[in-house]
């Protein structure tokens, strides 16, 4: 069992004839007991820190087991995500060469149809021109022609027979009013077609 400052502190020599000075002695005893305990206290600081150091070192090994396993993890993955990715793109590549044929023939189908239907839009619209062309020689045609200013002549007789209808119906009463202008127009009406001649 190792000594401790109090048990350095306690001892006791025997004494002898030309033995050491008692005090000599005591004085390098208590520089002793001083270093001794200071020593302890180191000892146990160092201990202490060596304890500490021991945890760390276990939490760190425990964090790099973790790691290395996210790290296998992580890679397994990457290689089972790349792996897929691969597979993937064969498989989208395969069906996009045969698709590639089925593609360009819908392609050069629609093409054609779109070919059909222009021309057919070509011929229509030159039907069409032809169309109007004819139906705009028919109507200069038609104000070319003499009838088309004995039509617009303006019948004067036809604002006297109004004004003349409207002062009969202002002489009658009033329940007859609604009636007889309407049979006097009627009436100059047919007179008018009857009495006037149409002027050439």
């Amino acid at each position: 069992m190792p000594l401790s400052p109090l048990d350095i502190h306690n001892k006791e020599f025997g004494k002898k004839l030309r033995g050491y000075d008692e005090d000599e002695v005591n004085d390098f005893l208590e520089q002793v007991i001083k270093d001794y305990e200071l020593t302890i206290k180191e000892k146990k600081a160092l201990a202490s820190e060596l304890h500490t150091n021991k945890e760390q070192l276990s939490h760190y090994k425990t964090i790099e087991s973790t790691l290395n396993k996210s790290l296998v993890i992580a890679q397994d993955s990457a290689d089972e995500t790349r792996n897929a990715a691969q597979r993937e793109a064969e498989l989208i590549v395969r069906e996009a060469q045969n698709n590639a044929s089925e593609i360009v023939n819908e392609a050069l189908t629609k093409t054609h149809r779109l070919a059909v239907e222009i021309e057919e839009l070509k011929r229509q619209s030159k039907v069409f021109r032809e169309r109007l062309r004819l139906l705009v020689t028919t109507q200069l045609d038609m104000l070319e022609h003499e009838d088309w200013s004995t039509s617009l002549e303006y019948d004067e007789n036809v604002e006297e027979r109004v004004t003349y209808a409207y002062g009969e119906a202002k002489e009658a009463d009033f329940n007859t009013a609604q009636e007889k202008p309407a049979a006097l127009i009627d009436e100059s009406s047919d007179n008018s077609t009857k009495e006037v001649p149409a002027k050439d």
